[in-house]
Order: structure tokens, then sequence, then C-alpha cells
């Protein structure tokens, strides 16, 4: 199964979330980036039409399989912030 991991983080002069090395916008508040990323993880819970899947694998062969939508990541936030939501400099 995927794991996304998002980090709440000061970022460009307020806060950001961060996944995978990629920020999101900036949000002015700490509490604004954590609803933003709640948001985006709810909208990632959210099930799939089923579908076949075509696909070409590493060795040139066409492949196809059937998803049933279902496949949801799992996601987790990390906030090493909430406890004292202050940016440093």
């Amino acid at each position: 199964m995927v794991k996304f991991v998002y980090e709440i983080v000061p970022h460009d002069g307020g806060w950001a979330y961060r996944a995978g090395g990629v920020y999101s916008e900036s949000f002015a508040t700490h509490d604004e980036a954590l609803e933003a990323v709640r948001i985006v993880m709810a909208e990632q819970q959210l099930g799939d039409e089923p579908v076949t899947i075509s696909y070409q694998d590493e060795n040139g062969k066409w492949v196809e399989e059937y998803s049933d939508g279902g496949d949801r990541p799992e996601v987790e936030v990390v906030d090493n912030y909430a406890a004292n939501p202050a940016p440093s400099a």
C-alpha cells in the first residue's frame, strides 16, 4: 500500500504542508495549513470508479489490470509545531 506523509512546516513567511519535498502554497497561519492538509487527505480517501488499466511494462509488453477504485493510500500528518505554532527565524 502507498503511504503519503505530509509535514506541517514554516515556509515563505507563513506555513505550508510538504510531501516528498514538495511544498503547498503558503498559508498565513499554522491552523490554515493544517486545515488545508486535512482537506487534501480527505479527498485522497474518496474511492473511484472501477476501471481496466493498460500500460507497457519495462520489457515492452502491454499489460491490462483491473482496479476496483477502492485502493486508497494511507496518509499521515507530522506536525512538530502543533504545541508552539510560531515560525522561527
